[in-house]
């Protein structure tokens, strides 16, 4: 990490399930993070005259955020920076610079009608081909079509993704950021919006502000935040502020010869390249050309992640609040393996509810012994989690054309022991953890280099981050039966 002065920035990182604010340092070549302020993001359901619809409480996390940065003022009087990062695809409405209701939550059910109207406008497969995103019922594209629908388009003259919004309440300047706004499905392979695309599905052309790269300083914190009591020479800039794309930044891999697994709430699993793949078999295998720092591409596939442990953990806990995740870790860790793994992208699993009921039925449904205790069921759960990372591991591979011979996983799950080494054995590759806190350690590289306190491409950045940051290792402890790459 070539630095030659110190600054402190503060990270808004924005989780499915929780938001952190994240101060960094950056001193004499080397990066400190601590957290400074943690907070639930619940979503609500709100009656909308004809069904419960399920929203992000946005104004809640903004205040939950300016709490935050107050604390991240209090420690750093003279911080540089501020910039956010978030989950993709979900955005809010806006009429002449206000808010016109609660963004929608990508779970909410109401996106099957904006597929179908996508798709009697523009084939699934042609689609794909214009914008090179995998097919997930939620991408903004089919949100949009919902609310065209509903008549929510007419009445807004704006859309701004989750923290374009709020950067744009922070620092006053509407602006839609690059690689979240790859997620959207309206941008083309060349990285622009698609018009022809926008008329085909009846889009307005304008809708989004105009595009800007991370690193794109948007301005001071507005008077209006001076409660915060952050000083003047606090910028509010763009990073990479698709949460993912951000993690990407810090992972201290090789791309020629790594794959990565950035398991959160949702499990991406791909690798970077530096053009789209877009072909009958990377659609078939349903793979995604997001955009990432620095122009790369990060060719990848969704899983659905740690939600189901997390959602399942959640359920217990309504009835037995000593539940504690580490010990149903090790009580996981004691048992066999599952004698069948569940797939854990069925449908079934994505919205809120009773994910062990939901589980147990796919296994009914098939004739297989479910998970009877609480340790099989969360066993079940990390193992089928290990073998959708793994077959996400060698797809990529093989679609991409890369030799993978190290798997990195960052974010929550780089700290679940057992999954990490359930990943190692099952694509029979070593497995580097770490760090956890990548979307953090991302967020603040890229501020840190806009401020010119660090120097240089992403390898130049990951370089300094192999040295500063814990990893773990993890070896197969069994000999790889399939090769990848």
């Amino acid at each position: 990490m070539n630095s030659s002065h110190t600054g402190q920035f503060a990270a808004v990182d924005l989780g499915a399930t929780s938001g952190r604010v994240i101060l960094g340092s950056v001193a004499q070549s080397r990066l400190e993070i601590q957290q400074v302020a943690r907070f639930p993001n619940d979503p609500v359901e709100i009656w909308n005259g004809r069904r419960a619809s399920l929203h992000w409480n946005i104004a809640s996390l903004y205040a939950q955020v300016r709490i935050g940065l107050l604390a991240a003022g209090r420690q750093a009087p003279d911080l540089l920076g501020v910039a956010i990062d978030s989950w993709a695809v979900d955005y809010g409405l806006l009429r002449g610079g206000r808010l016109l209701g609660l963004p929608h939550h990508y779970r909410d059910t109401r996106t099957a009608s904006g597929v179908a109207a996508v798709h009697d406008s523009i084939s699934p497969s042609e689609l794909y081909a214009r914008n090179g995103l995998q097919f997930l019922s939620f991408t903004t594209i089919y949100q949009l079509a919902a609310d065209q629908l509903d008549g929510n388009i007419d009445a807004a003259d704006c859309a701004l993704l989750i923290p374009d919004l709020i950067a744009y309440w922070l620092s006053g300047v509407m602006a839609t950021e690059h690689t979240n706004a790859s997620t959207t499905g309206l941008l083309g392979p060349d990285g622009n919006w698609d018009s022809d695309l926008h008329a085909r599905t009846g889009m307005p052309q304008n809708l989004f502000p105009d595009l800007v790269d991370p690193g794109a300083i948007l301005g001071p914190v507005l008077p209006a935040a001076a409660p915060l009591g952050l000083d003047r020479t606090a910028q509010v800039s763009t990073v990479a502020s698709h949460d993912t794309a951000s993690a990407v930044v810090a992972i201290p891999m090789r791309p020629e010869s790594a794959a990565y697994i950035s398991c959160g709430t949702w499990g991406l699993v791909g690798v970077e390249l530096t053009e789209p793949v877009i072909n009958a078999a990377s659609w078939a295998a349903n793979f995604t050309n997001e955009v990432g720092a620095d122009g790369r591409i990060r060719f990848l596939h969704n899983v659905m992640g740690l939600w189901l442990l997390s959602e399942t953990v959640r359920r217990w806990h309504d009835g037995d609040a000593r539940i504690e995740l580490e010990q149903l870790l090790q009580q996981a860790a004691s048992c066999p393996a599952s004698p069948a793994v569940f797939d854990v992208d069925d449908p079934r699993f994505l919205p809120p509810g009773d994910m062990p009921a939901r589980i147990a039925a796919w296994y009914n449904e098939r004739e297989l012994p479910a998970p009877a205790s609480r340790g099989e069921m969360v066993r079940a759960i990390v193992e089928s989690l290990a073998v959708a990372f793994a077959d996400g591991v060698h797809a990529a591979a093989a679609l991409s054309g890369i030799c993978v011979e190290t798997v990195h996983i960052v974010g929550g799950g780089a700290r679940n022991h057992l999954l990490c080494q359930l990943i190692a054995d099952h694509i029979g590759l070593p497995v580097v953890a770490g760090p956890a806190e990548a979307t953090a350690v991302g967020n603040i590289l890229i501020q840190a280099r806009t401020h010119r306190l660090l120097h240089g491409d992403l390898d130049a950045l990951r370089a300094g981050i192999a040295g500063v940051s814990t990893l773990r290792r993890y070896i197969p402890r069994h000999t790889p039966t399939k090769k990848t790459g």
